[in-house]
């Protein structure tokens, strides 16, 4: 599962539970996976991400490392940013671990990088 997958994450289905966000990661197995840089793609999501949700998840991967807890101003034209913002939100990869609602505590397991967040009948509100 990458980062920028994890920041859009919500358990606001389950009942009981309110925003259901952000779902705490507990990885077991991360990899970094090259992936081709496209900073016009990376300038064009930075401001649909929760970036502070965002920063936490890297820190607690331990992938943190030069990225900024508050997004710089024009931080279109600034390529070293971009490039790490990349590497965060499409390099970084929880391959087994899980998610965590912070409301109601619900796990949801990843199992080869890909989150299961399907619920049974009687956890849907």
């Amino acid at each position: 599962m990458k980062l920028i997958t994890h920041n859009m994450l919500t358990s606001k289905c389950l009942k009981g539970v309110l925003t259901g966000y952000p779902l705490a990661i507990n990885a077991t197995d991360v990899k970094v996976n090259e992936v081709d840089f496209n900073p016009d793609f990376i300038a064009r999501i930075i401001p649909k991400l929760d970036w502070e949700v965002l920063w936490r998840a890297a820190d607690s991967l331990g992938h943190s490392e030069g990225l900024p807890q508050v997004v710089e101003s024009n931080y279109e034209a600034n390529q070293e940013f971009l490039k790490t913002a990349h590497k965060v939100l499409l390099e970084v990869e929880v391959e087994e671990g899980y998610l965590t609602c912070p409301e109601s505590g619900r796990q949801f397991p990843i199992t080869k990088g890909i989150p299961n967040m399907l619920l049974t009948e009687a956890e849907v509100q």
